[in-house]
């Protein structure tokens, strides 16, 4: 059947074939290095570049990363090379010592751990604050209390953090260890041995086996296949379960003996592009490139592949893994840096305290300056000795200085350092609840939801901008071939899932059954063609030839039950390139042998093998990928595959105009019903244009000087005048529950971008299957070429915007389609403004063909002109970019490795776990959090101000009555744990209302739980509360003969007493836990209190046994609760019951019934402006 597409061809006759063929083989493991430059810039500019990116990378141009471009895509200079001497380490290192391959990921030594941690923890502004006040209360001057007792709370805090940090990295200490220790074999002396990881130095040899980890990246130099070829799998390093290929150079392979080679490899500095690689090597006096193609990096697995013999080139902390062992960037949630600006707030009130303090301290100094030296209790004078001197009084003027600082010390507790670590508790608590949310476990790939950053729990539940990926994350990213345009004829008929027989289509090979692991629905019509065998089928054979040949598939045999039988699994690197490769076994054009020189391709039975005379691999900038294959009948072909933006372009349309026209309006047809599509054609070569393609190849692969862009001019200059084969349709189904996902978004009043690359028309289609859009909605297209052709159709579209606005018609029925040529003169341009306008009008936005950088670009155009909250989720290396660039970054653990997922704050399995997630754990997170900031406010400044008001009655001296152990516990014991445990646990809603009624999360996007009305109202509570539970005492004891450390006491226990009721007035959601910890605080206040009144040494022995057997005291404690709480009671009481909010109704259901359908009158939530 080959014989009878030659007239289609170029010929070479069979002595030139076989020329061809042999000089090829010299220069074949050069054929994919061409694509896999490429293609390591193309992902780079997402993985590397926007890890160090800052705030000048330009965001519209597709070239906006070019100026950070790595070596891979450079000329080696001799200043930023490394030279490694092969099979000679000590000659490699004489000169220069590399690093050692010991990597270390822990942070700390026994040395450097004290310092370290305390200069890390000391970054917090508000530590510093208090190791001020507790190096001031050390000053004879100023001491207030105790001088260990001052130091107690700073102590205990940076205990606790230490010894977290510690077992953190105690555990890291130890994964170093086993991985330092572990074996590897290297050549030494001649004779490969053992020897440690951690003693592996750069330039030795070493060998590795099927299964193993490579300890280090080296440069292939022999494996177990003859042509050089080793198939490894990359899991460990960017999460990709695919094999890969890569190639040993043809040179060293003619080295049988590994002992034997010598040369030198001049190559790039270590750097962190995982995906790139350049060098040259000196073998026996010739120089030879090297490539990504040529080095596997440490962390790899090799499979497949029975040995393979390598070079070290990097080692320990300086290979690619570790280099990129970075982890996410660190964010600061929004409800944190709103805290901060109260803390500040409560940082001049406390200035305020302080100087009205040291003020009157003065006015009284001056009022009563003559009765100082004999005044009791102040007594100027000391009269011990001899001469009188004064006794601690340093002149009117310090002693105003000194009562200010004083007065910083006794009411410190304003800035509370205990909420940093309970919220680094609380936020804890709630990330073991949502990890272990069975809710939100994938039983398919058994994997659970994954907390990376801790710090920003609670902006889950204001988000209100969500930026999706389509492919793998809306979608499965299993892609499954559809449909076929040969030739100008579609073939979308009848499907049927057999070939001839049950079981599908197979293969004998050696007395195998060889059957393809994933069946594929088959068109009737197809079959029955292919069967005929007439000359019409020419172009069908030449198109099923195409996908079973132009990729980078590797047929891997899987054992069954049966001996006689075994499935073909094609890994790949591409979803797309499987499932057309399945497509093409399913008819018959079965892919059974890759090599790096030929493949073997079972047609209908008949075995054939194709030389694979070069590839060039596909690549972000031509979007296609091509092979040159050389036939049995010594033909050769070029097939080429690509998108049709770009395969239109390269197609002769001179012939077969109507076949091209045919296939643009199937690709039309495809893209509507949400297909992938890819274009496929083919041309001859002759032995001349072969030849010219062949040297120049050979001259750009060699070259030293940029290398990359010669090959990309090889492979634009191969790819041309092309004759149309056909097109492909794959579907990509959509992720259950995305429709029903999406919708409660949007009722959640969240609205939802996707940002694809995908064209238009795929996207669009995508967009009314998941339920994004709706024929209801007004679709405003924006599709230019330049400048002004985008302001115009801005311009337009903001009028009818506006239109539908003025007119009285819903916003939510517009949606905004633009494409990533339109981006590149919008975005970075005085464009943008009009663009934000816009698309804030929008209930939908879908952004095609899109570039990574461009996601970042269209995030930024919303967090620059907007206080909402944004959300970015992806799956691929090409989102990573708009997921650091979010103030919440969700990775998808899907089909694209985990580039997404290691720069992610989150990370889960399915995108419909973003409604439990945003909807239930958002809301608890953000509710709890904002009250437990207000509640710390709250609770520290009552106990200032009682502070505050005995300091007036005391002449201004900061005596405290309050025993100073007790001030020192307030906010360690006393009160501390209620408010973690609350900020854990309560929900002021079931699962179930939250899911039922997703319009009540709105409620953290209207900020309804921690805003400025909340603060300023509990400062006003705090003042009353403080007031009550201050004079009430003086009052009922005025005149009487009671003690300071009595009366202390009772303020002690009243403060401590009102706190913890205040908090339980506020719990929703009862668990014995709650009750424990609130009842239990107030216990353990009392046992405090009793200890410490019962020690000889402190003030107020045995006040607190005097002072509860005097019936006054119950009844003072009685009456400071409930006079200090009534107010609030009443003014909750009218709020809920005049003004309730959206929470307060939904809660009210959950109580008494479904008031919601029992009423009959409807209670509607109240909607929010869109």
């Amino acid at each position: 059947m080959a014989s009878d597409h030659s007239s289609s061809t170029g010929e070479l006759n069979s002595d030139e074939f076989k020329s061809v063929d042999l000089q090829l083989q010299s220069s074949s493991s050069h054929r994919s290095i061409s694509s896999n430059t490429w293609r390591a810039s193309s992902i780079k500019e997402v993985g590397v570049i926007e890890l160090g990116s800052k705030g000048g990378v330009r965001y519209g141009s597709r070239k906006g990363g070019s100026g950070s471009m790595s070596m891979s895509r450079k000329e080696i200079r001799d200043e930023d090379s490394r030279l490694v001497y092969v099979n000679d380490s000590v000659k490699t290192n004489e000169s220069f010592e590399f690093a050692g391959n010991s990597v270390r990921t822990s942070k700390y030594s026994v040395l450097t751990f004290l310092p370290r941690n305390l200069f890390e923890q000391f970054h917090r502004v508000a530590y510093v604050y208090f190791l001020i006040i507790a190096i001031l209360n050390q000053l004879p001057q100023l001491a207030v209390f105790g001088r260990f007792a001052s130091l107690l709370p700073l102590s205990l805090v940076l205990l606790v953090t230490a010894v977290k940090d510690g077992y953190e990295d105690w555990r890291r200490h130890r994964s170093d260890q086993i991985e330092n220790n572990r074996l590897a074999c290297v050549l030494v002396n001649n004779v490969f041995e053992q020897k440690k990881w951690k003693d592996i130095q750069v330039g030795e040899i070493i060998k590795f086996s099927a299964n193993e980890t490579i300890p280090c990246d080296v440069v292939l130099l022999s494996t177990s296949d003859p042509t050089g070829v080793a198939y490894i799998q990359t899991i460990n390093l960017d999460g990709e379960s695919n094999l890969k290929t890569r190639y040993a150079k043809q040179e060293t392979l003619g080295t049988r003996e590994v002992e034997n080679i010598r040369g030198v490899i001049k190559c790039e500095k270590p750097n962190r592009n995982i995906y790139g690689f350049l060098g040259t090597m000196e073998v026996d006096q010739k120089q030879v490139s090297l490539g990504p193609s040529n080095i596997v990096l440490r962390g790899c697995v090799l499979k497949n592949t029975s040995w393979a013999v390598g070079v070290v080139v990097y080692t320990g902390m300086e290979t690619k893994v570790m280099l990129n062992n970075s982890g996410a960037q660190s964010k600061r949630s929004h409800l944190e840096a709103r805290m901060n600006k109260e803390i500040i707030l409560l940082s001049f009130f406390l200035a305020a305290l302080c100087s009205v303090v040291s003020i009157c301290a003065g006015v009284w100094l001056r009022q009563h300056r003559d009765e100082l030296d004999i005044m009791p209790f102040y007594r100027r004078k000391d009269y011990s000795g001899e001469d009188e001197d004064n006794y601690k009084y340093y002149g009117w003027g310090l002693e105003i200085f000194f009562t200010f600082l004083m007065s910083i010390i006794v009411f410190q507790i304003m800035i509370p350092i205990a909420l940093y670590i309970s919220m680094e508790l609380v936020r804890l608590g709630q990330a073991y609840f949502m990890i272990r949310d069975d809710r939100m476990y994938d039983e398919s790939t058994d994997s659970r939801f994954q907390c990376r950053a801790l710090n920003v729990n609670e902006d889950l539940g204001q988000i209100k901008y969500v930026f999706s990926d389509k492919t793998g994350t809306l979608t499965e990213n299993k892609m499954e071939f559809q449909y076929a345009s040969i030739f100008g004829i579609d073939y979308n008929g009848e499907k049927t899932e057999f070939y001839g027989e049950e079981g599908g289509y197979y293969a004998q090979v050696d007395g195998l059954i060889l059957r393809p692991k994933m069946k594929v629905h088959v068109d009737m019509e197809l079959l029955r063609l292919l069967k005929t065998g007439n000359d019409t089928n020419k172009h069908i054979y030449d198109f099923f030839l195409a996908l079973a040949s132009c990729n980078t598939i590797v047929p891997i045999l899987v054992d069954t039950s049966n001996p006689d039988e075994k499935l073909i699994d094609y890994q790949g690197e591409s979803p797309d390139e499987q499932a057309l490769v399945y497509a093409a076994a399913a008819y018959g054009f079965m892919l059974i042998e890759r090599t790096s020189g030929h493949i073997v391709v079972d047609i209908l039975g008949d075995r054939q093998r194709f030389n694979v005379l070069g590839m060039h691999e596909f690549d972000s900038d031509r979007k296609r990928m091509s092979v040159i294959l050389g036939c049995s009948d010594s033909t050769v072909k070029v097939f080429v595959k690509g998108a049709d933006t770009t395969m239109f372009n390269v197609i002769d349309k001179s012939k077969n105009t109507d076949i091209v026209t045919a296939t643009e309006s199937h690709l039309h047809a495809y893209s509507s019903v949400g297909l992938r599509t890819l274009v496929m054609g083919m041309k001859g070569l002759s032995s001349h244009e072969f030849e010219q393609w062949r040297s120049s190849y050979e001259a750009a692969t060699n070259s030293l000087m940029g290398r990359a862009r010669l090959l990309r001019k090889v492979a634009i200059n191969l790819e041309t005048n092309l004759s149309i084969l056909g097109a492909s349709g794959i579907e990509d189904k959509l992720q259950e529950g995305v429709p029903e996902a999406i919708e409660s978004l949007r009722m959640a009043n969240i609205k939802v971008w996707v940002l694809t690359g995908d064209k238009q028309e795929t996207a669009i289609s995508i967009g009314y299957s998941s339920k994004l859009l709706t024929s209801k909605m007004t679709q405003i297209i924006i599709n230019n070429n330049s400048t002004e052709s985008c302001r115009r159709s801005l311009e337009e579209a903001l009028i009818i915007s506006r239109k539908a606005i003025t007119s009285g018609e819903n916003a939510s029925l517009l949606a905004l389609i633009i494409d990533g040529t339109s981006l590149v003169y919008i975005l970075d341009s005085e464009l943008e403004e009009q663009l934000f306008e816009l698309a804030s009008k929008c209930a939908v936005v879908l952004c095609c063909r899109v570039a990574p950088l461009q996601k970042a670009g269209i995030v930024m155009l919303i967090k620059k002109r907007t206080d909402d909250l944004t959300l970015a989720i992806g799956d691929g290396a090409n989102d990573v970019s708009m997921i650091q660039k979010a103030d919440v970054g969700i990775g998808i653990s899907g089909q694209e490795g985990r580039q997404a997922v290691m720069a992610s704050d989150f990370a889960m399995a399915q995108f419909r776990f973003l409604v439990p997630l945003l909807l239930v754990h958002g809301h608890w997170n953000y509710r709890r959090m904002g009250y437990m900031i207000l509640y710390n406010f709250y609770r520290n400044a009552v106990f200032v101000l009682v502070l505050f008001w005995y300091v007036l009655y005391t002449a201004f001296t900061l005596s405290t009555a309050i025993n100073e152990w007790s001030s020192v516990l307030y906010s360690v014991i006393y009160t501390s744990v209620p408010t973690i445990v609350v900020g854990i646990l309560d929900k002021d809603l079931s699962r179930t209302s939250l899911l039922k009624y997703p319009q009540l999360y709105g409620s953290g996007q209207k900020q309804e739980s921690y805003n400025s009305t909340l603060f300023w109202l509990t400062i006003a509570d705090t003042l009353w509360q403080s007031i009550v539970g201050f004079f009430i005492p003086l009052l009922a004891y005025w005149k009487t003969d009671i003690d300071g450390p009595s009366i202390g006491d009772l303020w002690t226990l009243a403060v401590v007493f009102l706190v913890n009721l205040h908090l339980a007035m506020d719990v929703i959601t009862w668990t014995w836990i709650i009750h424990a910890s609130i009842w239990g605080s107030i216990v353990a206040t009392i046992i405090c209190v009793i200890i410490i009144d019962v020690i000889p040494i402190l003030p107020g022995y045995w006040a607190i046994f005097h002072l509860a057997g005097d019936g006054l005291f119950w009844v003072c404690l009685i009456g400071i609760i409930v006079a200090s709480l009534i107010p609030r009671l009443v003014l909750k009481t009218l709020v809920q019951h005049y003004r309730p909010s959206d929470i307060q109704i939904a809660g009210e259901a959950e109580k008494f019934g479904d008031l919601m359908e029992s009423r009959s009158a409807e209670i509607e939530m109240n909607q929010p402006h869109r």
